[in-house]
């Protein structure tokens, strides 16, 4: 009986370590797209969550964080390339 109970515990631990590292993964990302992170890395990084989505690794809980984390690299992502469309734009202009 204290085994099965040491066990749960144990399962409920690593359970809130996985959520804290997803909540950490993403207030990282947060941060390093609006500093230095560059348009390849974040597409790394969605690629990355989904596979993980694909592939059933993501429990219950890491989930939502995981899609927020998401949604926020596809902005980031669609900006960048807006942004670089609107620059590219007017450098030809320039040319003419």
């Amino acid at each position: 009986m204290k085994a099965a109970i040491k066990r749960e515990q144990n399962q409920a631990c690593l359970g809130f370590a996985e959520r804290e590292q997803a909540r950490c993964e993403t207030s990282t990302v947060n941060s390093d797209m609006n500093e230095t992170m560059k348009y390849e890395e974040a597409l790394a990084q969605l690629e990355g969550i989904v596979r993980k989505m694909e592939s059933n690794e993501l429990n219950i809980d890491e989930i939502a964080a995981q899609l927020k984390t998401a949604q926020q690299l596809i902005k980031f992502c669609k900006d960048k390339l807006s942004k670089t469309e609107a620059e590219l734009s007017k450098i030809q202009t320039e040319g003419e």
